[in-house]
């Protein structure tokens, strides 16, 4: 998870978003075809991550489907089983299901890398937005805190509020959230900064709406772009920062399955039973590529 500043980015990209979600813009023909519809056309990286990320989900949801075990099942007789037709990917220490557990981890880790970066984004966001809007003081505190917390290493940070909030899944949102919201709230500050110097904006505080009505329904729209950008990577720095804490002890506690902890599980039987560890990793891999492709494609959508 990225709590600093994104400089992949450009601040020209979010002044881009909203012509392009005009059919037809550009070309003089108001028809809708022509140039517009080649304007809209997302790269093929999209839609490629859009369907890994898709798959995953689909996983996620019909996990008690597609399990062909109890992820909780344990039988000690059949413990650190190679794969067999019973067993696609063998099983666990305890005689656990490998395929099960793989299956119903996903649930926890989408759950927890989406909502990582959801919360965050959400608050960073609204107070990015209120600090350049509004300037002065306001600005001043949001962004003096934002600094304090972009003092320390992100992942210390994150650690230390699990270790004195307790592992689980709130505390584990709460960390990521009281952490990564910095990076939201300095991008939409700075396109904040830039939007309300347009000649829109002047003419709706002319025609006397109020500040309030002005920020929200005319400058925000307009910098959010930046945001969409940034979420896919923040996504993949959430999923990687619970199996991380997981691999640690410090996420999701055992007997709940999750993709970090079966790798920290797996790692004593690696020379023998090196698929414990290596498929769960690879599907971590996998999760955050299809997220990647993503917010590439959009990042080079934006700056055509």
């Amino acid at each position: 998870m990225n709590a600093g500043p994104v400089t992949t980015v450009t601040a020209a990209a979010v002044g881009v978003l909203p012509e392009r979600a005009v059919p037809g813009a550009g070309n003089g023909s108001g028809n809708g075809t022509g140039n517009g519809a080649e304007r809209v056309r997302l790269p093929r990286r999209v839609w490629v991550g859009t369907g890994i990320v898709t798959a995953y989900v689909l996983v996620a949801v019909l996990a008690p489907l597609i399990a062909p075990y109890d992820p909780l099942e344990q039988d000690i007789a059949n413990a650190l089983a190679d794969p067999s037709p019973a067993h696609w990917l063998g099983t666990d220490e305890l005689g656990r299901d490998v395929v099960s557990r793989l299956v119903y981890a996903s649930r926890i880790d989408l759950l927890v890398g989406f909502l990582g970066a959801a919360l965050p984004a959400v608050l960073g966001t609204v107070l990015g937005a209120i600090a350049g809007f509004r300037g002065g003081w306001v600005d001043g505190v949001i962004m003096r805190i934002s600094d304090v917390v972009q003092a320390f290493p992100t992942y210390i940070l994150i650690i230390a509020l699990v270790f004195v909030l307790g592992p689980g899944v709130p505390s584990i949102l709460v960390a990521f959230t009281l952490i990564a919201w910095v990076a939201y709230a300095r991008l939409i500050r700075t396109e904040v900064l830039r939007t309300r110097g347009l000649e829109y904006v002047s003419a709706a505080r002319a025609s006397g709406l109020s500040p309030r009505r002005v920020l929200w329904r005319h400058v925000f729209p307009n910098s959010v772009g930046q945001t969409l950008v940034y979420l896919p990577s923040d996504i993949v720095g959430a999923t990687l920062g619970l199996a991380a804490l997981s691999f640690l002890g410090l996420g999701i506690q055992a007997p709940t399955p999750e993709w970090g902890a079966m790798i920290a599980a797996g790692q004593p039987y690696i020379r023998e039973q090196w698929w414990l560890s290596t498929v769960p990793g690879l599907l971590v891999v996998g999760f955050g590529l299809g997220l990647s492709l993503i917010g590439e494609g959009i990042e080079e959508w934006t700056r055509k």
